[in-house]
């Protein structure tokens, strides 16, 4: 048994988290709490972060749930620009791809990623890119890990996946996977080589 594919998140891990980021901003300057909480409910009971809904009817949500104020243009603006790309974690996914392992983003995100992507381009660094709003699942739901693991023609075990949030971690650890929580980028590299290391050697 070998490691073949590692698989990353995609904000808090290869990009700042630029959805809580900004609707804290959002927030603090309106004088309004909370509002991060009530998005993300919103965000999966809408359907958008499944594909499901418009991007439109999530901000109309949101404003009629909290009282936020901004165009939809204006508060998806906020997002986009503080999702940040992090040039370590991407020179990692860059030398782990050279170096013969398969690469992939498994996110969940809207259609927000691919306009990120025509930004600052970074899915051609990735051999898949797997999104929510494209897959119609999320990692809420366990058997994406299994998925995408059969997309990329590699056992569980055989794939190391990085995520911040440690439900998404516990999950997919849950199907075999080595999943690393991010805390810090250069915590979680170092683990990704210890891992790659210990199934080497074992």
């Amino acid at each position: 048994m070998t490691i073949k594919a590692i698989l990353f998140d995609f904000g808090g891990v290869l990009a700042d988290e630029g959805f809580r980021n900004a609707l804290d901003a959002i927030g603090e300057r309106q004088g309004i709490d909370g509002v991060f909480d009530v998005a993300e409910k919103l965000i999966y009971e809408s359907g958008y972060v499944l594909g499901l809904c418009e991007e439109r009817q999530f901000w109309e949500d949101l404003r009629l749930a909290t009282g936020i104020r901004g165009t939809d243009a204006e508060l998806r603006e906020e997002v986009l620009k503080r999702f940040t790309l992090r040039p370590a974690v991407l020179d990692k996914v860059r030398a782990l791809r050279d170096n013969g392992f398969r690469t992939a983003l498994l996110s969940d995100q809207t259609n927000w990623l691919d306009e990120l992507d025509r930004r600052t381009p970074f899915y051609l660094h990735f051999d898949r890119v797997f999104n929510s709003c494209r897959l119609h699942k999320g990692k809420r739901d366990t058997s994406i890990f299994t998925d995408v693991c059969r997309e990329l023609d590699v056992a569980p075990d055989e794939a190391v996946f990085v995520d911040d949030n440690p439900a998404n971690v516990e999950r997919a650890r849950s199907v075999g996977m080595k999943a690393i929580l991010f805390d810090d980028a250069e915590g979680a590299l170092k683990e990704i080589d210890e891992e790659i290391a210990k199934v080497a050697s074992g």
